[in-house]
């Protein structure tokens, strides 16, 4: 069931929560089974008065710990 939702938030904007506590908004553009992520015009919004744009990156699975997918 999770792979479903992420397979339908491909290309959607996703909210993802790090270790840390770190925030990560970006589009997702792809994923593996160790949940490994690519997002592109990710942003930086652990901070929501100083938000930092990353581009295109990729976050490792163990550090991801919520993804939030986009309003259906």
């Amino acid at each position: 069931m999770a792979v479903q939702i992420l397979e339908e938030s491909l290309g959607k904007t996703v909210l993802i929560r790090l270790r840390g506590g770190k925030s990560i908004r970006g589009q997702l553009r792809g994923f593996d089974q160790h949940l490994n992520l690519v997002l592109e015009k990710a942003e930086d919004v652990t901070d929501t008065n100083n938000v930092e744009k990353l581009g295109l990156i990729i976050l490792r699975g163990d550090n991801v710990v919520m993804i939030s997918p986009p309003p259906r």
